[in-house]
């Protein structure tokens, strides 16, 4: 034993979704084993899901980390559609391809995974996944909570002069973190214009009106009864964007649906508790989406 600490094999992967965009995706271990399909919040990236990858692998799962349309690497819809419908589309192909795995998503990511089997489950389709964990997200979101994290996603239209600036607009709008001397991980999610300006990288139009725009939230309520497949719901203890009220009001909906509070944490629960997160994760998902090899 050396005391060297071994990291999984990573390799990309690539997916075709709705209206032709390609996605990319970062698979962590071993393809034989049982497969998770983690989709992160908006504006974020597959980078966010680096230290639960690596947790997943480790226990026996085979991690795939997804950049959402319009984020990341992945590419931006010609038309601009980053409706539900066209996440949903992305979703399950993912599914498709991954053989039915279980689906983790926080905040935008895990309004996709709602959106997708509450949609199927309406219709009388098999699930796409194995089951779902939706990561401070449920049928609602606190307007305030949303309205803050709208403010920070239209702020700064025209960029920063450098990767400190961005990262000083990031230590204001997540005062609870320290603010990492080392900005290698924020410049993955920058990208340099012909201006010299940095900017996120997302599509612009991904932020519009928000991907619930045209939607009725009853709609995610009757999508959330509908739910048959192994739920977790994930709340940040110190959440604004998902009340404790809201999460019984969830369980209510969804009563066969297991429930973890991670004290501590705020609505970006992987990336401010993330041993706890995961550990959370790990249980639920050996016991329902197949006991590793």
């Amino acid at each position: 034993m050396t005391g060297r600490e071994v990291h999984p094999v990573v390799e990309r992967r690539t997916c075709i979704g709705a209206n032709g965009v390609q996605l990319v995706a970062d698979g962590y271990g071993d393809q034989t084993q049982p497969a998770v399909l983690l989709l992160h919040g908006g504006g974020q990236t597959r980078r966010s899901w680096g230290g639960t990858a690596e947790t997943l692998s480790a226990a026996g799962f085979y991690a795939v980390t997804a950049d959402l349309r319009g984020h990341g690497e992945s590419g931006w819809d010609p038309s601009g559609d980053y409706t539900l419908s066209a996440h949903m589309g992305d979703v399950e192909r993912w599914c498709a391809q991954l053989g039915r795995p279980a689906i983790v998503g926080a905040s935008l990511g895990g309004m996709a995974g709602l959106w997708t089997e509450g949609t199927r489950a309406s219709d009388g389709v098999a699930s796409a996944g194995s089951c779902l964990v939706l990561v401070d997200i449920a049928h609602r979101a606190d307007a305030d909570g949303v309205a803050r994290i709208r403010a920070f996603m239209h702020g700064n239209p025209d960029g920063f002069a450098s990767i400190d600036e961005a990262a000083d607009a990031v230590a204001g709008y997540l005062p609870h973190r320290p603010r990492p001397a080392d900005t290698t991980g924020l410049a993955r999610n920058l990208r340099l214009g012909d201006d010299g300006r940095y900017r996120w990288h997302w599509d612009p139009r991904s932020m519009g009106d928000g991907p619930r725009r045209g939607i009725d939230a009853d709609v995610f309520e009757a999508f959330a009864r509908n739910l048959h497949l192994p739920v977790l719901l994930v709340r940040g203890g110190r959440s604004d964007i998902l009340s404790l009220e809201t999460a019984a009001e969830f369980l209510s909906l969804v009563p066969h649906a297991e429930f973890v509070d991670v004290g501590g944490a705020h609505h970006m629960v992987a990336g401010d508790e993330n041993d706890a997160f995961s550990t959370a994760v790990v249980d639920f998902l050996t016991r329902v989406a197949g006991r590793p090899t």
